[in-house]
């Protein structure tokens, strides 16, 4: 072989052996801490089904995969926002399962444990069986390695409660020797107030040997099926040393029959290892829409691990053939999503918890890099608008949550239908939003407040520019926090605005434009900060501008001050000019900076009153934008500066004890770090009239954004810098597409028509760059 030929092949090996984005993903991050539906090993981007092992049940938080557990009660297939359903564990010897999860279940090691994105294997040592799980979209597939047992068995516990609800009824049916079927009736909760049904279809891949069941922790001879309250099901068989049997698992919300038209549509084969090549090239292809190079494996890895939280949590709930529960009425419904041309559905109907905050996190990223989810998610809420008369900010599993508190949801399609993503009906949206703005709408209810249109208090907000706080003795939902709300509101009427102008209703774009100043009113030029406003109109007293909660939706004032993200110049005039509100915020940068920019470094220290009087947190949503506001100030070299502060004090390593400092909500953290390690945001969430990105200091040496062809002329926008390192984090000059610029903003025009952004990089702040408005 020449020298030429030896070289190719060497290039081809390493290229062979490279690490791939999927490579790099660590569910590991903060799993130590996490929330229900945090943790995801064996699932799909968005997918109906989550299958990962539980550590612990009976709860919303401390429930789900918590690292530093030692025992493993079993696999759920369902891990979602105020979604749960259908625990499962293989055992051996004497069955107990009817005894509960803190008998059944069991010891397991890290040592002997395997996690990637699509992937998890795990060593249950009290049976010493190895259990591997992977999925499709709606199919949880396991692959179970027994030891010699006259007695194995797989348990399926509808006894239990599981992540944020108990478990109502269970019904499990033998079908045959290879199949049975059946549905659990998860309880309601606080935040979803009907029940939830999960059908399921579960196939082996064996026969086996016996079907039976329990009910109320007694043992009971099944027939062929048992249903009732506190049931479970189990079946048994004979294994030989290292027998592999394999089951899969299909749900739906929608029926028995419908679990198994996604079960045949999605997984008719036995083959794992085929599936987990599938998912593992199914992730790699979503993550390699953003290529980076350069920052070391650890940082690679924190930063592919938050863009796949990013395409996390918010979960489809419709079947492969588009049906799907309708729980917006009195009554349940089964509905059907319109078909393409192919047969296909159109879009995919989804669970998630609020857009509350996404203005400064999916409404960036998924806009630019995943055009085809921000559709699929419009649609989706006006599914429910056609269903239930109200666009949702928040819907659990087809039913309205009025999770947080606003109209949240407006910004997202606004940004979207002024980016040029447009397949969905303008007009339908449009009414759809503009009657969340007025009272029967999202704007009169606050958090869960499922019975009246009391609690948002709109009413006050459109005759006196505000939301008194208390506004009235009686709490009618969570979130009841008037100048929070008053803040919100007035952002959310901007992004109507917006949309009204472009599509020429003028007296709509001046009433919600005059609204969009409404935040002049809870400004108090005497202390300086935003503050709550009573119902006589007077300044509430004592001023505490620390003060969780107190009118500050998991906030406080100091950090709400800031929370103007359509009309900043507006909030600079108000404290004084650029020189003062600059020293202000800063001053706010550099008191934060002694706590990590965080309230705790998790959610239990969150909770406590002493880590929650901070002037920034950066490990909840209300003050996100905070570190760009320095570009609309004349000082975009402090937006490189705390930027960069904060992703080494909150958003970098790959621990499991840390990783998102709070509460990562399904993606908005995962989402908020992608953008700041990028180097570009979006104060207003991309609602101007001519949507644009801020530009920070970017971590990688190159980023390559794949735009989707269907949606963006260009194929890629590129991130260059150059002498970037930690040190050198300040913009000394920069050229877009070979031409000098000096400013801190980019246009979504240019960047989705493809080119180069370049950044010089520099150990001292260049302060005469991009202090060109």
């Amino acid at each position: 072989m020449g020298t030429l030929s030896v070289l190719v092949a060497l290039q081809t090996a390493a290229q062979t052996t490279r690490k791939q984005p999927v490579d790099y993903v660590n569910p590991i991050v903060d799993c130590a801490n996490s929330r229900w539906f945090f943790f995801n090993s064996a699932s799909r981007p968005f997918g109906m089904v989550n299958l990962s092992p539980d550590n612990a049940v009976n709860a919303d938080w401390g429930a789900g995969y918590r690292y530093h557990a030692d025992s493993i009660k079993c696999f759920s297939h369902i891990h979602g926002w105020q979604l749960s359903g259908v625990p499962v564990l293989p055992t051996t010897g004497t069955f107990k399962g009817h005894l509960g999860a803190g008998q059944y279940g069991s010891p397991f090691s890290h040592q002997k444990e395997v996690f990637k994105a699509g992937y998890h294997k795990v060593v249950l040592d009290a049976y010493n069986i190895t259990a591997e799980l992977t999925s499709t979209t709606r199919v949880g597939f396991h692959k179970y390695t027994f030891p010699a047992s006259a007695q194995s068995h797989i348990l399926f516990d509808f006894a239990t409660f599981l992540g944020p609800s108990d478990t109502q009824k269970g019904f499990v049916k033998k079908v045959s020797n290879q199949e049975i079927e059946g549905y659990a009736i998860m309880a309601p909760t606080i935040r979803r107030p009907k029940t939830l049904t999960v059908f399921f279809v579960a196939t082996f891949d064996k026969p086996f040997d016996s079907f039976a069941g329990w009910r109320n922790g007694r043992l009971e001879a099944a027939g062929s099926q048992i249903d009732g309250e506190k049931v479970g099901a189990y079946v048994s068989f004979k294994t030989k040393a290292g027998e592999v049997r394999k089951m899969k698992v299909a749900i739906s919300y929608v029926s028995e029959e419908q679990a198994r038209l996604n079960l045949n549509a999605e997984l008719p084969h036995w083959d794992f290892d085929k599936v987990v090549q599938e998912s593992r090239s199914d992730w790699n292809n979503w993550l390699s829409r953003i290529e980076v190079e350069g920052g070391s494996d650890t940082v690679r890895s924190r930063f592919y691990t938050d863009l796949w939280h990013a395409l996390q949590g918010r979960r489809i709930i419709s079947d492969a053939n588009g049906k799907y529960a309708d729980m917006t009425g009195p009554e349940r419904r089964i509905r059907q999503i319109p078909l393409d041309a192919s047969g296909k559905p159109r879009f995919n109907h989804h669970n998630f918890d609020a857009m509350w905050g996404a203005q400064w996190s999916l409404n960036t990223l998924w806009h630019l890099v995943y055009p085809e989810v921000t559709e699929s998610f419009i649609n989706s809420m006006l599914l429910m608008y056609d269903d239930g008369g109200l666009i949702p900010r928040g819907p659990a599993g087809g039913n309205y949550t009025f999770v947080m508190t606003g109209a949240s949801s407006t910004p997202f399609i606004v940004s979207a239908y002024l980016k040029g993503i447009r397949g969905f009906d303008i007009e339908k949206a449009y009414a759809g939003m503009r009657k969340n703005h007025f009272p029967g709408g999202l704007m009169s209810k606050a958090g869960y407040e499922h019975n009246t249109f009391k609690g948002g208090g709109i009413e006050f907000y459109m005759d006196r520019g505000y939301i008194p706080h208390p506004m009235s003795d009686k709490r009618y939902g969570f979130h009841q926090d008037g100048s929070t709300q008053t803040l919100e509101y007035a952002y959310q009427d901007y992004t109507l605005a917006q949309m009204a102008r472009k599509l020429g209703k003028t007296e709509d774009y001046a009433l919600f434009t005059k609204r969009s100043q409404n935040y002049k009113n809870i400004y108090n030029p005497e202390i300086g900060w935003m503050w709550n406003r009573t119902l006589d109109g007077k300044w509430a007293e004592p001023v505490d501008i620390l003060r969780y909660d107190n009118g500050w939706e998991e906030g406080n004032a100091a950090q709400y001050t800031w929370f103007v993200p359509h009309d900043v110049p507006g909030l600079i005039k108000l404290m004084g000019g650029k020189e003062a509100f600059t020293q202000k915020l800063n001053t706010s940068f550099e008191k934060a900076q002694t706590h990590d920019f965080v309230s705790g470094k998790s959610h239990d220290k969150e909770t406590l009153e002493q880590f929650r009087r901070v002037f920034i947190n950066y490990g909840n949503q209300p003050c996100m934008q905070t570190a760009f506001l320095f570009n609309y100030s004349g000082a975009p070299w402090l937006t490189q500066y705390w930027t960069r502060q904060v992703i080494d004090k909150v958003y970098s390593g790959i621990s499991p004890d840390f990783g998102y400092s709070g509460d990562e909500d399904q993606g908005l953290m995962g989402s908020l770090s992608v953008l700041l390690k990028t180097g570009i945001f979006s104060t207003n969430g991309g609602t101007s009239p001519d949507p644009f990105y801020e530009i920070a200091s970017p971590i990688f040496n190159k980023i390559t954004f794949h735009l989707n062809p269907k949606y963006y002329k260009g194929k890629t926008f590129t991130i260059q810098t150059t002498n970037n390192s930690a040190r050198n984090l300040y913009i000394q000059s920069a050229s877009l597409n070979g031409k000098p610029h000096n400013s801190p903003w980019v246009q979504h025009d240019i960047l989705v028509n493809g080119g180069t952004l370049t950044l010089d990089m520099g150990p001292q702040p260049n302060k005469q760059w991009g202090t060109e408005q």
